[in-house]
């Protein structure tokens, strides 16, 4: 066991599979010598050279379909984009191309292919840099999205990603990045695509959460314990496929459920969790389903105090969870 960030966590994933399977590159801006913005491949280039760790242009349409194409081929590439919010050029070869290759080759192609990218706030990052992506892709049969949010799990969700034999969005919170610290495996291990995780077992409420709003919603589970309730906190890690059992499970053993997420509000990951439970867990509940969310702005503004208005935090989280218990 060694203790790692959770970038560390990405880079030993990534690097494990490069030397156990040639057919693993990287591509992306400035992930060679400089070793990605973030460093996640700091030192792969020295061991691997640029025959496979790839320093691509400004141009994520070119980094997707490169990597597309070379994943329909048999190779198995990572492709970062550095911030969410540079996804949008790369949109059609990945929600109109990628996703749909196993449906419209009649299963003869594949397209085992991940791409990482970093999201989210607050960092500071403004309009640009800032943005939560995963509704656009949770959408999108044919792809899958994962968003972990502790180290153990990112290197785990990784390994399980570049083995995948589907396209993989694997979004990387980086406010999580340098400030989440666990002791993880040195030997590879996968954790299943599609399997949530109990980050807090509880009774008296269930929180639905992932990404860095899971460490927020243990916070605030330990301030409503400090008031007499047990509040369960329940991380997706995964927001297509939805583990429906866990979540379904956890809301049956609590009657009470919020779920909490950075991403707006309207059209989010949450509003399809609460579908689901309506639809098939209405009989379990004692109080409707809450959510906490980013609010209903275009993007992350950039100044301190709007920044701070848009985020879920800990007491946000608190106060949610006081109004649903109060049913």
């Amino acid at each position: 066991m060694t203790t790692m960030t959770l970038i560390e966590a990405v880079r030993a994933a990534i690097q494990s599979a490069m030397r156990s399977d040639p057919d693993v590159f990287v591509i992306g801006e400035d992930i060679g010598k400089r070793g990605g913005v973030f460093l996640a491949t700091q030192g792969l280039l020295d061991e691997f050279g640029e025959g496979r760790v790839i320093d691509a242009p400004l141009a994520e349409a070119c980094i997707a379909g490169i990597a597309l194409g070379a994943a329909m081929d048999g190779r198995r590439p990572i492709a970062e984009i550095q911030f969410a919010d540079f996804m949008w050029p790369a949109i059609n070869q990945l929600v109109g191309e990628a996703a749909r290759v196993r449906y419209g080759t009649k299963g003869k192609l594949n397209a085992p292919m991940v791409v990482r990218c970093s999201y989210g706030g607050p960092v500071r990052g403004g309009l640009y840099h800032s943005q939560s992506v995963e509704a656009i892709f949770a959408h999108t049969p044919g792809l899958k999205v994962v968003t972990p949010s502790t180290p153990y799990d990112a290197k785990g969700l990784l390994t399980a990603a570049i083995r995948d034999d589907d396209p993989v969005i694997f979004l990387e919170h980086k406010r999580t990045y340098r400030s989440v610290h666990e002791d993880v495996p040195d030997d590879d291990y996968v954790v299943p695509i599609g399997s949530a995780d109990i980050k807090r077992r509880g009774a008296h409420a269930t929180i639905v959460t992932y990404g860095l709003t899971v460490h927020y919603s243990l916070q605030a589970a330990e301030v409503l314990a400090g008031e007499g309730f047990d509040v369960e906190v329940v991380d997706l890690r995964t927001v297509r496929p939805i583990d429906r059992e866990t979540v379904l499970e956890s809301v049956a053993r609590t009657s009470r459920v919020l779920i909490v997420h950075e991403d707006n509000r309207t059209g989010g990951v949450g509003a399809e969790v609460s579908a689901m439970i309506a639809e098939e867990g209405f009989g379990s509940l004692d109080a409707p389903i809450m959510r906490c969310a980013g609010i209903e702005v275009p993007a992350m503004p950039f100044a301190p105090t709007l920044e701070a208005a848009f985020m879920p935090t800990a007491e946000k989280i608190a106060a949610k969870l006081r109004e649903l218990l109060a049913y």
